[in-house]
């Protein structure tokens, strides 16, 4: 890896506006939502630049793949969880939409680091 420092990289970065906006964003969903659904969401999302920065912290590229797959699976539990939210009423479509394109594009980002730590 070229960078020696995780908040370099821009899946990292992107990852951590994510985090942001969607703090934000569950501000809309109901109060007795607080310690259920919308504290799943803050977590899933909370995770997906942790296990970025933990990986990369690690120091090879093996283990950095290993949280970066991790971090997937956040991303894609964080999707089914604003998924759920739109369904139960929550959010409209629109509020979920936009961040459930920025889900994809990080998802991207995470598997073109995978693919150049693998090479």
């Amino acid at each position: 890896m070229k960078t020696s420092d995780y908040k370099e990289l821009r899946v990292w970065q992107q990852s951590m506006d994510l985090v942001t906006d969607i703090y934000k964003l569950m501000s809309h969903l109901p109060i007795e939502e607080r310690f259920g659904l919308s504290d799943q969401i803050r977590r899933a999302a909370v995770s997906i630049p942790s296990n970025i920065a933990e990986g990369q912290a690690r120091g090879s590229n093996k283990e950095f793949c290993h949280f970066l797959s991790i971090s997937r699976g956040s991303l894609a539990e964080l999707e089914t969880q604003l998924l759920l939210t739109v369904r139960l009423g929550f959010l409209q479509d629109q509020q979920a939409a936009d961040i459930l394109i920025r889900l994809k594009d990080i998802d991207k980002m995470i598997g073109g680091l995978m693919r150049y730590l693998k090479d």
